[in-house]
């Protein structure tokens, strides 16, 4: 089922990070890191480029997010379909972009997740406690190289 894009709702997580553009983007492109604050993938950043992110799976959900690239604009722009598959209820195809913006402190990140259904209340929270937490572990990731 496709929704109207009048019909979905927006995920977004802005943060501040101490650390230049050029290192967030570096955690958020290169495979091995994105393992250590997302999941374990076969990212590469090739527009076109088709991937899965893997977790352990859970009631309903497989463990496997098949992603592909969409955008990538390099230091500045990164975009990429999620389609997280499981059951009827749970199957939902959104798209990911995080936006850097250089400051005088470090890099202004800026993370959407777009094409939640209002019938995917369920997926929407899920998602906003989990931006959250990865979003932390990427600082970490980002301050550690």
């Amino acid at each position: 089922m496709t929704a109207n894009p009048a019909d979905t709702r927006s995920l977004v997580v802005e943060r501040q990070i101490s650390h230049s553009p050029e290192k967030v983007w570096r955690a958020l492109t290169q495979s091995h890191l994105i393992e250590d604050w997302l999941m374990p993938n076969n990212f590469q950043p090739v527009v076109g480029h088709k991937f899965n992110l893997r977790a352990d799976p859970m009631p309903h959900w497989n463990g496997v997010t098949d992603c592909e690239v969409l955008a990538i604009e390099p230091g500045r722009l990164l975009s990429y379909s999620w389609n997280s598959s499981g059951d009827e209820a749970g199957r939902l195809t959104t798209v990911v972009t995080f936006t850097l913006t250089s400051t005088n402190g470090g890099t202004h990140l800026r993370m959407e997740q777009s094409g939640f259904r209002p019938d995917n209340e369920q997926n929407y929270q899920g998602a906003r406690y989990g931006w959250q937490k990865f979003l932390g572990e990427l600082d970490r990731v980002v301050a550690e190289l």
